[in-house]
């Protein structure tokens, strides 16, 4: 082969070359160079290696580089360093921030400063989570023990409330409150049409009572009246504590035959069952018992002065029940 035609060959793979290099599309093998080996293992390694650098512009770093020399001993290196480089990414995303590169130049650099900030701003979000879970912890805290004393707030509001409106000893309605709720019963019975029994208890001789025995026998007696009476009442009578050994009892919705027997039941009640003593004894005990009726009456609706009218005349009926030897029942005239 002349020099001449060995410059034609040259400069045709050379223009083979670059147009293999620059060209999207593989260019079709010469007919001149269709069979010369040397050629086609040249264009081989070049196929591989656009075939890799074209994998790793993808993001593909699993093509294998079979080829030896330089170039693709720089692709293998460069592959390694990539590989390396996404499995550290995998680990900086698990929450390893350790991990540091020092052999990809400045893209090194960017990437530890890149971790360093994320280790910063974890470390940092960790101690603002820290303290708004201290702060979550105490406000439950803070909100349990204001809900506890909340409670104990109502209960003894409650408990006030309930001594406020009771009598201690014996737990029945105080002399107020019991004229509160029986004016109301008043009000819902005359609204009805219905009349109402509004009784006096008074216990017999009860200092003699409690010269005999001794106070804390009589507040047990006391107690022991405030038993049976309550047992032959109905849920819609009241019944309070009028003063000393003295009771009160609005029979509501009952007419004067009713409120009588009613009286009478309470009045048998207490004589049957003897007071026991704390010795072991048993005392007998006996009350005089007042009663009046109180009409429905739609001409006036002041219940306060309809029922102050019922127990005076009551106690008129009482103090006649003791004048004629204690131990009954009177209705009043």
């Amino acid at each position: 082969m002349s020099d001449n035609e060995a410059l034609v060959v040259a400069r045709q793979v050379l223009e083979y070359i670059e147009h293999l290099q620059n060209s999207r599309e593989i260019p079709e093998i010469p007919e001149r160079f269709a069979h010369d080996i040397n050629f086609l293992n040249y264009r081989k390694k070049i196929i591989e290696l656009r075939n890799v650098l074209t994998a790793f512009t993808r993001g593909d770093l699993s093509v294998p580089i079979t080829s030896k020399g330089f170039i693709a001993g720089s692709c293998k290196s460069l592959q390694a360093h990539l590989r390396h480089m996404v499995w550290m990414v995998n680990q900086v995303e698990a929450a390893d921030y350790d991990q540091r590169i020092d052999f990809l130049g400045e893209l090194s650099i960017s990437f530890n400063n890149m971790v360093l900030r994320l280790k910063q701003t974890t470390d940092a979000l960790l101690q603002k989570e820290e303290a708004l879970t201290e702060l979550a912890i105490s406000l439950q805290k803070e909100a349990k023990r204001r809900s506890e004393t909340l409670q104990e707030l109502k209960k003894s509001e409650q408990r006030f409330k309930y001594l406020a409106q009771h009598d201690p000893l014996t737990d029945l309605l105080n002399r107020r409150s019991f004229f509160s709720f029986a004016e109301m019963a008043l009000e819902s019975a005359s609204s009805l049409n219905n009349p109402c029994c509004v009784c006096l208890l008074d216990v017999d001789d009860f200092k003699k009572f409690n010269d005999t025995f001794g106070h804390l026998e009589g507040d047990s007696a006391l107690q022991h009246v405030v038993t049976h009476s309550l047992n032959t009442l109905r849920q819609t009578d009241i019944m309070g504590r009028y003063g000393g050994e003295e009771f009160i009892f609005l029979l509501n919705i009952t007419e004067e035959a009713h409120g009588y027997a009613a009286a009478e039941r309470i009045r048998l009640a207490i004589e049957k069952h003897a007071v026991s003593l704390e010795n072991g004894d048993a005392a007998p005990l006996t009350v005089s018992i007042g009663i009046a009726v109180i009409l429905p009456d739609n001409k006036t609706y002041d219940y306060a002065a309809k029922l102050r009218l019922g127990i005076a005349k009551a106690d008129a009926a009482l103090y006649e029940a003791k004048a004629h030897g204690k131990n009954q029942t009177c209705m009043a005239r």
